[in-house]
């Protein structure tokens, strides 16, 4: 059970480069249909584009839509629980607000968070959550 950060998801519908193995975990995920996406993604996403710095080729909400809707991709919810969480995480979370709801998500929903991110991953090899880089 992945959760996508918002830039792992951008490279992976953009069919961008990723590391095989994190390929390779999201092509088992979706066959298992256990791939979850946060609506903070569908927010990031619109904020980067509405701000210039993603380019699309189709209106964001379109791309967000289709990104979401795929087979196999599950909506993480964002119950209360999880936001409230998000602004206590253990030890020296990213600052991020984007970040720590999606590293409460996951947390809270024993997913596994497929990031870039260097502040995540090294929270993660705190041991504060799974992470797999992509």
């Amino acid at each position: 059970m992945i959760l996508l950060d918002t830039r792992a998801l951008i490279w992976i519908v953009n069919n961008d480069p990723v590391l095989p193995a994190a390929l390779s975990a999201v092509q088992g995920a979706i066959r298992a249909g256990r791939l979850y996406l946060s609506s903070i993604s569908a927010w990031e996403i619109g904020t980067l584009a509405s701000s210039g710095r993603l380019k699309l080729e189709i209106p964001a909400e379109i791309y967000v839509s289709r990104a979401f809707s795929r087979a196999g991709v599950q909506i993480a919810a964002l119950p209360p629980e999880i936001a409230v969480r998000s602004c206590s995480l253990p030890g020296s979370p990213p600052s991020d607000p984007a970040d720590r709801m999606l590293i409460a998500t996951a947390m809270v929903m024993g997913l596994k968070l497929m990031t870039r991110d260097r502040r995540i991953l090294d929270y993660g090899a705190q041991g504060h959550l799974p992470v797999l880089a992509c």
